[in-house]
């Protein structure tokens, strides 16, 4: 089909690909190859990696802004990286560190041994919101020995600490640079902070202080891409250079065929576990557990829930470390002897279970396989899914869970198992003891025997049942070379990387236009001056109290159920590691600690001055953040909107003019196909033919107004398109159901019968008449565009206000989804005083009241 188009589409297929690559040949400048642009699933709440524990923060900022003391080599070991070296104390109570020297920050910043205190003291202040503060909280002090000698002195014996200075949380910042952490980072590492479009692209450009060998690329480019579909056009049409981690298994050997892109899979540090409470009920009997353990096929699961990438595990370790010992047939799949256990445990019918699955794609398909594979040795487990503040509250803070899948991407976590408080409650006190032991001990052969020791407890312990390893799935462009494959740290290593054959140069980003508040503040004065002089002040005066009330009502219902929606802003953005003294700090930095009513009144205050307060997960007002959304989702809402009325209002006009006739006919028959066709299958649709077989078009992304307003319109041509047409068809089914009821009126067979022709009966006399209801539908289409193309969207991952929303709500951000349904409520109220307008201006039946 696909080919045909491309091939037989006549006179009108020629004009359309003539008109859309005028457009579009202005919306794709060939990138530099000393550019790189990588997608990313997840979008980093803030850039301050020292301060939150959120994945993506150390994917954009590590070893690529920030740098810390050491770094971790592929097999998960310490190597040098501000440190050139160190050495041990014999007790494992003090590390001497020997620094690089001649290392400055981007900003000009020396870096030396006052830096290393400065950094490592801050981690540990009681109002530290670092998701490592517990760990760090072991240093007794950081003393400077001279320029580029620290001495860092425990409390307790640690002997892996160097591997602890390895993690993001670990950087190195300047004292200088600390405010501005989250929103302009300054750090030693290759690349510099340039500029952040949020909901869309981060640019870093090549630091000119580094220390280290000059990367030969000169901007790295980071892109939020969360949409399968979206991604698979992406890689398809080259507009993205790497995906690092790819989000859709399934699409990979579509990828394997194309010569031009690179598929790459590597073990990473995560280990999927299907999490067990250990506390209560059937899952407390250690005989109970090592029956789902035999229930479960873990190859079973990789084929079905990741399509053959994975590695079976079974223990919480990664096969790729040196002391990994494979248990893996400890817990074969056997379910003959899985019945038995239960049965011997009590349970010969077996028993009901909840199984919780957050939003990820590998839980959720891996927990439908899980749950087929316990219901036939008789363990009944209900899937409930649950979002991640969901899972964050009821599963991770409240205990309130039978079993879980997820994945624990931290390198080195075995310690979790040593936490009797931790969410799966597993208290055993012969692994405490091992734990202790390894962090005493500093020889490398009897840490190598208790690691074995500690992998084997926790399996024959059974505490959960070990699924696989999670895989690093990384589609790239085939010229890219010198790439870090494996990832222990969830970092990405450009100092290396390169295009081949390629030394073409950089380019520039150019800086954004002012804002126009006052201006639309005065064209709404004017307008309202207007409106008043037509309908009468009283009730204008009237209306606009009613629209005041109906916003106070909707703040109070806004507010209040946002409240009660479970998950914690702050347990959410400082992860699973994180100890309670940083998760209670952050809630005192967000002000989430003061009542409900405090609240509420401090968020009405600050509208009434015009601020919406400041985004918990950007840490920026969130009016910057409506106000770069709005930029795109206004015109898109507004092209759709005029494209959708001048497609719908025409056709129902044609159709009406012959009611019963061809017309009439092939109108209702395209409007109930519009109906019907959801606006993101044809947003996929388009999106296959335009950008993946045709390639007329960019596959998505907005480049900005401040890169041209062609670039601009060219990017919203297919997603206007694609809203636009299910709305026509709603249009189109209103209209021509009114029209056909006006032309049914005696009115019109008067008109008739006076000789008046029916073009003249349809525009003068019937449309006016016809207009109330579909004035009403197309007014109530504006916020419904405004906000409502969130899908569409995420398929051409533009950085909308839908997209605002959707990413604050799995993010808790509370105070941005109260600014952004305050702001739907608003243009809804507005609109809907419009229609009132426009009906009374129109329709002389409207009586002023």
């Amino acid at each position: 089909m696909l080919k045909q188009v491309q091939h037989d589409g006549g006179v009108v297929g020629a004009l359309l690909r003539l008109f859309l690559c005028a457009i579009f040949c202005l919306a794709a400048p060939a990138l530099a190859r000393d550019r790189i642009v990588v997608a990313l699933q997840l979008e980093p709440p803030t850039l301050d990696p020292t301060s939150g524990a959120a994945a993506a923060v150390d994917e954009v900022t590590y070893r690529t802004i920030f740098e810390t003391l050491t770094t971790l080599d592929a097999t998960g070991q310490p190597v040098p990286l501000l440190a050139t070296s160190w050495t041990m104390a014999p007790d494992a109570r003090s590390y001497v560190f020997h620094l690089r020297p001649n290392v400055r920050f981007s900003d000009g910043t020396p870096f030396d041994a006052s830096i290393v205190a400065f950094s490592l003291m801050r981690a540990i202040r009681p109002d530290s919101t670092n998701a490592q503060a517990q760990a760090l909280g072991n240093i007794a002090g950081v003393d400077r020995v001279d320029p580029l000698t620290v001495r860092i002195r425990l409390k307790l014996a640690d002997a892996g600490f160097a591997t602890l200075l390895a993690w993001g949380d670990c950087a190195m910042v300047a004292p200088g640079s600390v405010n501005a952490l989250a929103t302009g980072p300054i750090g030693t590492g290759p690349f510099r902070y340039e500029s952040w479009r949020r909901g869309d692209r981060l640019i870093l450009v090549r630091n000119d202080h580094y220390w280290g060998a000059e990367p030969a690329l000169k901007h790295v480019e980071f892109r939020f891409v969360s949409d399968p579909a979206a991604a698979f056009a992406a890689m398809k049409t080259h507009e993205i250079d790497l995906f690092p981690d790819y989000p859709a298994p399934e699409q990979l050997a579509q990828f394997r065929a194309d010569p031009t892109l690179r598929v790459t899979t590597a073990p990473t540090e995560g280990e999927v576990i299907l999490a067990l409470n250990n506390r209560t009920g059937p899952l407390h009997d250690l005989r109970v557990r090592r029956a789902i353990a035999l229930a479960i096929d873990r190859q079973a699961i990789i084929d079905g829930a990741m399509f053959g990438y994975g590695r079976p595990i079974g223990s919480h370790f990664p096969p790729q470390n040196p002391d990994y010992v494979d248990l893996t047939g400890l817990y074969p799949h056997d379910p003959a002897r899985a019945k038995a256990l239960l049965a011997e445990a009590g349970y010969p019918h077996g028993f009901a279970i909840t199984l919780k699955l957050p939003p990820p794609a590998y839980a959720r398909r891996s927990g439908e396989i899980v749950a087929a594979q316990l219901r036939a040795v008789g363990i009944r487990a209900a899937i409930v899914p649950v979002e991640w503040p969901q899972w964050l509250d009821a599963v991770f803070a409240r205990h309130d869970f039978d079993m879980t899948i997820v994945n624990h991407a931290e390198p080195a976590d075995y310690a979790i198992y040593g936490r009797p408080n931790y969410y799966f409650g597993y208290d055993g006190s012969a692994i405490r003891a091992l734990l202790a032991k390894l962090q005493a001990s500093t020889d490398a052969g009897e840490r190598h025997i208790l690691l074995g020791d500690i992998q084997r407890r926790i399996a024959q312990d059974a505490v959960n049942a070990f699924l696989f390893q999670f895989p690093h799935l990384s589609v790239a462009d085939a010229r890219l070379t010198h790439m870090w494959v494996n990832t222990p740290l969830q970092a990405i290593d450009f100092t290396t990387t390169r295009f081949a054959g390629d030394d073409a140069g950089g380019e520039n980003e150019r800086g954004r236009g002012a804002g126009w508040g006052w201006a639309a503040a005065a064209i709404g004065l004017i307008a309202l001056a207007a409106i008043g002089r037509a309908t009468g002040l009283r009730w204008l005066v009237r209306r606009l109290g009613v629209l005041a009330l109906t916003l106070v009502g909707a703040s109070l219902f806004v507010f209040f159920v946002l409240q009660i929606a479970p998950g914690d802003p702050a347990q959410f953005m400082m992860g699973l590691e994180a100890s309670p003294r940083a998760v209670a700090s952050l809630r005192a930095e967000l002000g989430l600690d003061g009542s409900a009513v405090h609240r509420y009144a401090a968020w009405i205050g600050g509208l009434a001055h015009g601020s919406f307060g400041s985004s918990y997960t950007y840490r920026i007002p969130v009016s910057d953040l409506l106000a770069s959304r709005l930029a795109v989702s206004l015109p898109l809402a507004g092209l759709a909107m005029l494209l959708s009325v001048a497609t719908g209002l025409p056709a129902a006009l044609l159709a009406a003019r012959r009611p019963g006739g061809w017309a009439d006919r092939l109108v209702g028959a395209l409007a109930q196909l519009g109906l019907a066709m959801p606006g993101f299958w044809l947003a996929m649709l388009l999106l296959l033919l335009f950008a993946v077989r045709l390639r007329w078009v960019g596959a998505g992304g907005f480049p900005g107004w401040d890169g041209g307003i062609g670039p601009a319109l060219a990017a919203l041509t297919l997603p206007t398109v694609a809203l636009a047409l299910p709305q026509a068809a709603v249009i189109a089914r209103v209209a021509r159901g009114s029209l056909g009821e006006e032309l049914a009126r005696d009115y019109v067979r008067t008109a008739r019968a006076k000789g008046i022709g029916p073009n003249a009966i349809l525009w003068r006399h019937v449309l006016p008449n016809a207009a109330a209801p579909i004035l009403t539908i197309i007014g109530l289409q504006f916020p419904f565009l405004l906000a409502g193309g969130v899908i569409v969207e995420n398929v051409f991952y533009l950085p909308g206000l839908g997209r605002l929303v959707l990413q604050a709500i799995g993010g808790r951000d509370l105070i941005t989804v109260q600014a952004v349904a305050m702001l739907l409520v608003l243009a809804t109220v507005a609109t809907s005083f419009l229609i009132d307008v426009a009906q009374m201006l129109t329709d002389p039946r409207v009586v002023r009241r």
